[in-house]
């Protein structure tokens, strides 16, 4: 399914649909005087995205649905797997330093934190490496374990969880970016990441029509 911007042929076509249908292809190109070969991509491209729906000798049914209605079912449809990015991970024993440094070279937000077996103990985000560098410590000395966020205090989404509730968890817990897991018997084990950023490329590649 696909938002797109109707041509004028594609808009008569709805309309034609809205007032006769159930119709066939071959009754809509009669009324416009075409052939049903000329019509042939207007109704995939309207079937495609959710104007129509096609029943086999039967013929082609209006949904109802405006471009509001398909955008919004098409985002509640969008899956964490389609869109997420590859995570950046540094061991629990790793010092504060090391993870602002490989925060600022990998230019993330978030870092996960695994343990010896690569499971997930923690999260670090700018806002803890920025408190713990507050003050006379010494951030070559402390362990990030001593300051990241712990489980049960970590929130995690998986593969197969839908785009918008991810973005609710974001905005609800006032975060930047989730770990995406897959359970495992010992533990999490951390797969990927869905951030803001790529909530913000979902928004563009709909825009640009480029999410089928």
């Amino acid at each position: 399914m696909s938002i797109i911007e109707l041509n004028k042929r594609q808009e008569i076509i709805l309309q034609i649909v809205k007032e006769n249908g159930p119709i066939t292809g071959e009754h809509i190109a009669d009324q416009l005087n075409l052939t049903r070969a000329t019509l042939r991509p207007d109704l995939a491209i309207l079937t495609m995205s959710g104007y129509l729906e096609a029943r086999p000798r039967v013929g082609y049914f209006y949904t109802g649905k405006t471009g509001n209605q398909l955008l919004s079912d098409k985002l509640k449809k969008l899956q964490v797997k389609d869109f997420q990015s590859i995570p950046v991970v540094v061991s629990e024993n790793v010092s504060v330093y090391d993870a602002i440094v490989t925060m600022f070279l990998e230019d993330v937000g978030t870092l996960f934190v695994v343990d010896r077996d690569s499971l997930l103990v923690g999260v670090l985000s700018r806002k803890d490496l920025l408190r713990a560098s507050i003050g006379k410590q010494e951030l070559a000395s402390i362990p990030v374990n001593i300051i990241m966020t712990r489980m049960p205090n970590i929130t995690v989404c998986r593969n197969d969880d839908f785009i918008m509730d991810v973005a609710k968890s974001l905005i609800e817990k006032q975060i930047d970016a989730l770990p995406i897991i897959r359970d495992t018997e010992k533990g999490f084990e951390v797969i990927g990441r869905i951030t803001k950023t790529n909530m913000t490329k979902i928004l563009m590649r709909l825009a640009d029509n480029d999410i089928i």
